[in-house]
């Protein structure tokens, strides 16, 4: 017979195949594709915490640094440090004993404010952050959004 099917026949007993010595590592390789587009989709999702409608704009998103607090205010006024509610007038003593860095800097604060509040409300809250020390706030907004309405002229 061709290829070699003959050599087989001249073995006797159980050992008549020889053990398969190889691994099929396609199947591992589709789920670990599965499993790495799954964690791509939903690590985005999971950034943000208290639900808040934010304002488009066309400027750069911020680079991520590991010494960022984040300050939340919702569409109904609450005001979040990360992820625990504030009472009114606790801002400024929780962000002022915030750890500074290793230069004596205080952290990187970013603002996320929902689209619905009035522009007062949020500058009270930027006026707490400047009475507790921190002169840079960082505005976070939705990157790539429509550019603001312009005043039509007469």
């Amino acid at each position: 017979m061709a290829m070699g099917i003959h050599k087989f026949s001249k073995r006797r007993g159980r050992g008549a195949r020889a053990p398969m010595a190889e691994i099929n590592v396609t199947p591992l390789v589709d789920v670990m594709l599965v499993l790495l587009v799954i964690f791509m989709v939903t690590a985005p999702l999971m950034k943000a915490g208290i639900p808040i409608t934010l304002p488009d704009s066309r400027a750069k998103p911020l680079d991520q640094t590991p010494k960022q607090v984040t300050i939340t205010m919702n569409a109904e006024g609450r005001v979040f440090l990360d992820d625990d509610e504030l009472s009114p007038g606790e801002l400024a003593e929780r962000v002022g004993s915030l750890p500074r860095g290793a230069d004596g800097a205080m952290p990187l604060v970013t603002l996320r404010a929902d689209k619905a509040l009035e522009y007062g409300r949020v500058v009270g809250v930027m006026g707490e952050l400047n009475r507790a020390g921190i002169t840079a706030i960082s505005l976070v907004t939705v990157a790539g959004g429509a550019p603001a309405e312009t005043a039509k002229k007469p």
